[in-house]
């Protein structure tokens, strides 16, 4: 699966590369299956222009997931925890809406996200999975489920 990166203007800054396995259910077996060259950081894979909302998240497969539920609101996939909390925020962004993965990795980001969005007067919302994150909550509970989940938190 190959996705392009790109900055807050559409402007293509980076190329997301995660290798699949055969079936296509899942990550291939191999040492390092995903991969992301050029400028990432600060950067996303985006699903949308953005406007004063939008859903970040860690993982393609994270937004993928929330992108089949939620298919016209704004989405950018930072690619890494390290990588979403240093996302940068589109100029006229009101408020973001955080899709977390449940581990410590997902605390910090929101954490740090948490005082960023604090600091630029941008109201901040969290998105937790019921699982370990939202492709494994869509893939368990299916598109409904998923949905219905999403909606009672916002």
């Amino acid at each position: 699966m190959i996705a392009a990166v790109s900055d807050n203007d559409g402007v293509q800054t980076g190329t997301h590369r995660t290798w699949l396995d055969p079936t296509g259910v899942k990550k291939a077996e191999v040492a390092s299956p995903r991969r992301a060259m050029g400028n990432i950081l600060g950067n996303a894979v985006r699903f949308g222009k953005t406007n004063d909302v939008l859903i970040v998240s860690e993982g393609l497969e994270t937004m993928l997931s929330l992108h089949e539920v939620l298919p016209t609101m704004p989405m950018a996939a930072a690619t890494s925890s390290a990588h979403l909390a240093a996302i940068l925020f589109p100029q006229t962004l009101q408020r973001l809406y955080v899709a977390r993965d449940r581990d410590a990795a997902g605390d910090a980001a929101y954490a740090i996200l948490t005082d960023r969005a604090q600091a630029e007067g941008i109201e901040l919302m969290s998105l937790m999975p019921e699982l370990g994150d939202f492709n494994d909550d869509l893939g368990q509970h299916g598109a409904s489920a998923l949905g219905e989940r999403v909606r009672l938190q916002q």
